[in-house]
């Protein structure tokens, strides 16, 4: 595996932003075309950690801690994949970032399907160039729900963060990675750390509305996906029993004019678990 980022710099490197009354944490590093850099759930931006020397090389990065993740506020309510774009376009704003790329991740594919949508219809994003999708549920009728997701969408969500700690959360992550690639314990306890901060494991469930958001807004998000004349290329981890090789296939189904690679004994995580193969699907296609 490449060379990644110490959490303890990542955590000293962070800048904040104030978006709509709430502390937001941001990194920014490099020279060049910016590109943005959007992560998952229940995760931060440290999963960016692999990239972002390799990327810095040529490109002026950005990448936030969304709302309820990472080191960023984490507010009791308010989480919404639309208010999320909202965030991403303060952030862009904020630095001056008008033309730029993006490469997005799990939760962070639905905003970056949010953001398509507003490109196309003239709301936001307009200088959106390219877009990298890692494995996400860019359709929910192919999203495979963990059981811990299952009940967080339940009426007993509010469970999932009465019960959530580390080892739980360590069960989950191993069970959506790769047999071979599996996170190192040290690895998870960065992970863990950055989750946890200010309580934010308690508010795991809430942090699920995407769910419910990709459902509402399916025809929106697909939509965009098959109708954008932005490049777009998926970079899918097959053995992810999420979205794997079942949602590449069908997204080869629906989006066939898009550039496509499935590599079938990664799983959820290409950045973290394959970060030299995933960098070498990555960087051609953004050039």
């Amino acid at each position: 595996m490449s060379s990644r980022i110490d959490v303890e710099r990542w955590v000293g490197a962070a800048r904040s932003l104030e978006f709509e009354g709430r502390h937001i944490a941001y990194w920014t590093a490099g020279r060049g075309r910016p590109l943005l850099l959007v992560h998952g759930y229940p995760t931060s931006s440290w999963d960016w950690c692999h990239f972002w020397g390799p990327l810095s090389t040529n490109r002026r990065l950005v990448a936030c801690d969304m709302l309820g993740f990472g080191l960023s506020d984490k507010p009791s309510s308010g989480y919404s994949i639309h208010r999320q774009a909202d965030l991403q376009q303060a952030l862009l704003d904020n630095l001056g970032v008008r033309d730029f790329d993006a490469v997005v991740h799990d939760y962070g594919v639905s905003v970056g399907q949010e953001m398509l949508a507003r490109h196309a219809d003239g709301s936001g994003f307009a200088g959106l160039g390219r877009i990298a999708f890692l494995n996400g549920g860019l359709f929910p009728e192919q999203h495979r729900m963990l059981p811990i997701q299952k009940l967080g969408v339940s009426p007993f969500g509010f469970v999932v963060g009465l019960l959530m700690n580390r080892q739980r959360f360590g069960a989950a992550i191993r069970a959506v990675f790769g047999p071979e690639s599996q996170p190192t314990r040290e690895e998870l306890d960065d992970h863990w750390r950055l989750i946890s901060h200010n309580g934010g494991h308690r508010l795991m469930h809430k942090l699920l509305h995407y769910i419910a958001d990709r459902r509402e807004h399916r025809e929106r998000w697909v939509g965009a996906l098959q109708n954008t004349r932005i490049p777009i290329k998926l970079v899918c981890g097959g053995a992810d029993p999420v979205s794997g090789r079942h949602m590449f296939d069908y997204f080869r189904e629906l989006v066939p004019g898009a550039e496509a690679v499935c590599m079938d004994d990664i799983g959820h995580y290409p950045q973290l678990e394959a970060p030299s193969r995933a960098l070498s699907e990555v960087i051609p296609f953004l050039g």
